[in-house]
């Protein structure tokens, strides 16, 4: 009997598939603070951690509490932010997207309402306030597309530190291994077609191919779930002559 597929093992999950908590410093989110509440922060020391390219800023408040918050573009250690309602629209400053004008840029942004910012987190990335509506208050995304959020949840004005950090080539595979492991993904990936018949259905044979139909029904059993699944088409695209 053959083994089970990678991805089939990696989807079930277990401790050899999860991220190492070495390195580690903080959650990356906002304090816990009420919406009426304003709050100044100084920013004491900026840290990087294991598995994340942008920058930790280590915060203390001046109720005396200390939170880890991604640090925006033009941050330095001894610059202060203010946190709530009554913050001014400058870079590093927490405020609800409700008082953010439009055309603004924001990163860190809230998808629920005290989850501590759950999107535009990634090293240089940043949404733009499009417009505030009944409805809510609608972002533009690196993506082109819209979204629209309750007016009450709370942005970072500025674009997040750390961009352009994909420009810099890894230059050997040992980087590569260790920048993949620290965020618990798998590198190099090996083709099924390089693998053992035991170890992959595309595997064995004297020579390198796959010996069967490539696309599987999205139906498939989780051990033969490999390869083009569900594939409407397969192959190069067709260019259409046309019509004289």
């Amino acid at each position: 009997m053959g083994k089970r597929p990678l991805v089939r093992r990696r989807g079930r999950g277990g401790m050899q598939f999860r991220v190492s908590a070495t390195g580690k410093i903080a959650p990356a989110k906002y304090p816990s603070f009420e919406l009426s509440e304003n709050h100044e922060g100084e920013i004491i020391d900026l840290l990087h951690e294991r598995g994340r390219d942008v920058p930790l800023a280590k915060i203390k408040f001046d109720n005396g509490s200390i939170s880890f918050i991604p640090a925006v573009l033009g941050t330095k250690v001894g610059s202060h932010i203010q946190f709530g309602l009554k913050s001014k629209i400058d870079d590093g400053n927490v405020i609800s997207i409700q008082n953010i004008p439009d055309g603004t840029t924001v990163c860190n942004v809230e998808k629920q309402f005290g989850d501590g910012g759950s999107f535009m987190k990634s090293a240089g990335t940043d949404a733009t306030v499009f417009s505030h509506e009944d409805k809510g208050v609608t972002l533009k995304l690196p993506s082109g597309k819209f979204t629209t959020l309750n007016p009450k949840n709370r942005a970072m004005i500025g674009t997040l530190a750390g961009g352009g950090v994909g420009d810099r080539p890894l230059m050997r595979a040992g980087v590569a291994v260790r920048r993949f492991k620290s965020r618990g993904q798998k590198y190099p990936i090996v083709r099924g077609v390089a693998q053992g018949a035991y170890n992959h259905p595309h595997g064995g044979g004297r020579h390198q191919h796959v010996g069967q139909s490539s696309t599987v029904s999205r139906d498939a059993p989780p051990g033969a779930k490999v390869g083009s699944i569900a594939a409407r088409k397969t192959g190069r695209a067709r260019i259409k002559e046309r019509k004289k």
